[in-house]
């Protein structure tokens, strides 16, 4: 997602979370648009509030593609005052949005992108890593099983940073590089990203900083 549509999220949060519905019919266009998978509705869902329920939606959204937001946006259908305040909010914001294309370090395709394979051969470094453990949200666990941290390494990792999970996420990424070494490459990440359900656009998003 969007650098400036994640912002226009961040600040309209208290907002969307006290107005919306989301069970009765953005879900539903979520997940037939391609946004949410079965499992990330049933997270939503399984939520006891309606506030929690909106809360974790705008979890999950940033994380789900450059596609996400304008989606969200059809979706609120059913809420066009909210809609209109958050396209006023994205045009007000000047400057975001919009960047240089030919400065990217990677190019879009349709609904993902793709880093160059001299870029996906690097191994991270420990700035990339800690924007990658910024935007990896609920799903950071799933993805280091998949790189092959063991249970009782992310264990310690909830453990020693039982307040923060970005900083729990980071650990384990940190881990992971150190095991692999050379083999720790953000191709590998990017397969473990997949795996988990997590948009290629959310490395490449650490990555282009």
């Amino acid at each position: 997602m969007d650098p400036a549509h994640r912002a226009v999220l961040r600040r309209f949060r208290v907002k969307l979370s006290d107005q919306l519905l989301v069970t009765d019919t953005i879900l539903p266009f979520l997940f037939q648009e391609g946004i949410l998978t079965v499992a990330q509705v049933q997270q939503v869902e399984s939520q006891p509030t309606d506030k929690q329920k909106n809360l974790k939606l705008l979890d999950l959204l940033p994380n789900r593609g450059p596609r996400a937001f304008s989606v969200f946006l059809d979706a609120l259908r059913d809420y066009s005052w909210i809609r209109e305040q958050l396209e006023l909010e994205l045009r007000n914001t000047s400057g975001e949005g919009s960047p240089d294309d030919s400065a990217a370090p990677y190019r879009c395709h349709g609904d993902g992108c793709q880093l160059p394979d001299s870029v996906l051969q690097k191994v991270p470094s420990d700035q990339e890593l800690s924007r990658l453990a910024s935007r990896l949200g609920a799903e950071w666990e799933e993805v280091l099983l998949d790189l092959g941290v063991s249970a009782e390494a992310l264990y310690r990792c909830r453990s020693d940073h039982i307040l923060s999970s970005q900083a729990a996420a980071l650990a384990g990424l940190v881990l992971w590089r150190r095991s692999e070494g050379k083999k720790a490459t953000l191709a590998r990440l990017l397969q473990s990203l997949e795996t988990a359900d997590i948009h290629p656009s959310v490395l490449e998003d650490a990555v282009m900083r």
